[in-house]
């Protein structure tokens, strides 16, 4: 299995310091929102990469409407209430059995050093993978026109590295703190403004290479379409805060094609 130092950019990101774990946790408890720029190392990212492109045509691609709740729609109200406004996410992905394993995102994944070092950054006791054999480790397809359309996640925290930036779209955007879904308060008339376009969400500043942890559950996010012919690729990096949990099925027949 490689080392660490030789995937992760340890002179920009001193993932093993104490005081640039305290400073990491103290930018994602303020901002709901934490950018590590150069984070992969230039060979691991290009190893990546290739990897990327030559597994592509394993994606299952997926075009499919939703609400930004992810939920069911909810029939007692109207179809233009932002709880059922339809929004469009479409890409392709590869799953956690389709990453070889001798790639570098499975020694990353893997890493005791890397999990700890996300752990006191989130504010976890211990990271699990999924249980299922599709869901750990994901690698994302955005084509030309391809986008994620504005949403909730469920889970309270996201982690990504983005492996090609696209000639231009592909932008992240989002509004923090649009809900506060532990008090029950789906805040629509912020939902509604949002989706009228009457509200301008921030911007992430990611490049290739960038490792992303992201507060999803309350602050509103999405990524604009794809311009152009380079493909966005970025891949999630799923764990748990409990052991033994897979994605539902239903869940991984959408997003992945067979469970």
């Amino acid at each position: 299995m490689q080392e660490l130092d030789t995937i992760v950019n340890l002179a920009a990101n001193p993932i093993l310091d104490a005081n640039f774990l305290s400073q990491c946790k103290r930018t994602l408890d303020e901002k709901g929102a934490l950018v590590l720029h150069h984070f992969l190392s230039p060979p691991a990212l290009t190893a990546i990469k290739l990897e990327g492109d030559e597994n592509r045509h394993l994606a299952y691609y997926t075009s499919s409407n939703h609400n930004v709740y992810l939920q069911k729609p909810d029939v007692e109200l109207p179809p233009t209430h932002p709880r059922n406004r339809q929004i469009v996410s479409s890409k392709g992905c590869i799953t956690d059995e389709e990453i070889p394993q001798n790639s570098a995102l499975r020694a990353l994944y893997d890493s005791a050093d890397f999990q700890a070092f996300l752990c006191t950054v989130l504010g976890e006791k211990q990271l699990y993978p999924y249980a299922d054999k599709l869901s750990s480790i994901n690698l994302h397809y955005a084509s030309e026109g391809q986008e994620l359309g504005w949403h909730f996640d469920n889970s309270s925290f996201a982690i990504t590295l983005l492996i090609q930036k696209p000639q231009a779209g592909g932008a992240f955007e989002y509004v923090e703190n649009l809900r506060d879904a532990d008090a029950g308060d789906m805040n629509y008339a912020g939902v509604e403004k949002l989706l009228n376009k009457e509200t301008e969400p921030k911007k992430l500043g990611i490049e290739a290479g960038d490792l992303v942890l992201f507060r999803g559950r309350n602050a509103i996010h999405r990524v604009t379409p794809t311009e152009g012919d380079t493909t966005r690729m970025l891949v999630v990096l799923a764990y748990n805060s409990q052991p033994d949990i897979s994605l539902s099925e239903t869940a991984r027949m959408t997003f992945y094609g067979r469970i």
